[in-house]
């Protein structure tokens, strides 16, 4: 296993880690996903520690707590060995104080997840979404309290956008709160936009990205093809309103390279979109998903090769499309190009 840096910061991560959306499924959404049990879990968990997977990430939203118990049975006499990362911030009922990062919130469910967890501390404690509704001030000071309190180690940010992770680093930098190491961010061969902003920002900041969902909700598992119908248990039955829209043309696109890069290496479609991943610049770490043991294992098969240059710019090539505005204007206009040089190779236009 590769262990890389996470951001700037002293922690070292597993170039993959395991997520914990599959475990305790329930509800229209997690359901779908997988209802790994305890018992199901400590045996994933024993494969993933085997590869050197140490890094395993949930969240509080995750089928309702269910997840975080489930990866706390999981973890039991071994937590020294292993990285727990969790998020909250997301709405988990109704009433006003159910979602969001106030003061008092963020006390409570990082408290509430440590319970789940069955730990002391959080290696890594993400907010889930940005909380317009609270100043900046008073969600740095609060996570500051909490890494004095040895509750938090590292904290970082998910799915927020370039301004409001900029506007956090800053008020950090002013008070000298715990910068965020990592932002949690989706990106895969069948969505770029991670590149267009967030990836500049995180090479100028510091800030690690770890990935999720890499093989685009479901889309990059060799099982989706032209004329095709997703298999009778891919996420996109029921959940896809859930996830980021794909257009077909660019999935087909996208699988049809994948396909002759998997031909080429020997590998399958998802080690294939997964490699490629592992070399953009800013990936710390890599979130993998698994219902059970077979799909963990060829998950894991991602590692100890390198895709060569050009089979990475023929999934470059494939899976590229026009930025939205201003960064168009960096992927097309020689001056721009010249001020702002993409920090992926010229073969690979940004998003």
């Amino acid at each position: 296993m590769e262990y890389r840096q996470l951001g700037n910061s002293g922690l070292k991560v597993p170039a993959l880690s395991l997520g914990a959306g599959t475990f305790g499924g329930q509800g229209p959404l997690f359901g779908a996903w997988g209802d790994t049990d305890a018992q199901q879990a400590r045996r994933l968990l024993d494969i993933a520690l085997d590869a050197g997977i140490t890094m395993f990430d949930s969240a509080d939203v995750y089928s309702d707590g269910a997840s975080e118990e489930v990866l706390g049975e999981a973890v039991k006499g071994r937590r020294d060995q292993v990285l727990l990362s969790t998020k909250a911030g997301l709405p988990m009922g109704e009433g006003p104080h159910e979602a969001g990062t106030s003061r008092a919130r963020l006390i409570k469910v990082v408290d509430d997840a440590l319970r789940r967890l069955g730990t002391d501390y959080l290696d890594l404690f993400q907010l889930h979404a940005y909380d317009a509704s609270t100043p900046v001030e008073e969600v740095l000071a609060t996570l500051d309290q909490l890494v004095r309190a040895g509750k938090i180690r590292y904290t970082g940010v998910s799915n927020f956008s370039g301004w409001q992770v900029m506007k956090s680093l800053a008020t950090a930098e002013k008070y000298g709160y715990p910068r965020y190491a990592a932002h949690q961010v989706y990106y895969s061969l069948v969505g770029r936009d991670y590149e267009g902003e967030l990836m500049p920002l995180g090479l100028d900041q510091g800030v690690g990205a770890i990935v999720w969902s890499p093989l685009g909700w479901g889309r990059l598992t060799g099982k989706i093809r032209r004329g095709t119908p997703p298999p009778a248990q891919s996420r996109l039955h029921g959940s896809a309103i859930f996830g980021p829209p794909v257009p077909d043309e660019l999935l087909y696109r996208v699988v049809d390279a994948l396909d002759e890069v998997a031909e080429e290496t020997g590998r399958t479609v998802p080690q294939v979109a997964l490699n490629w991943l592992l070399q953009r610049p800013t990936v710390s770490s890599v979130i993998i998903g698994a219902r059970n043991e077979e799909q963990l294992r060829q998950n894991i098969g991602a590692l100890g090769w390198t895709l060569t240059p050009e089979q990475i710019a023929t999934l470059d090539v494939a899976s590229a499309k026009d930025a939205a505005y201003p960064y168009f204007a960096y992927q097309r206009q020689q001056g721009f190009v010249r001020l702002n040089p993409s920090p992926v190779p010229l073969t690979s236009p940004l998003v």
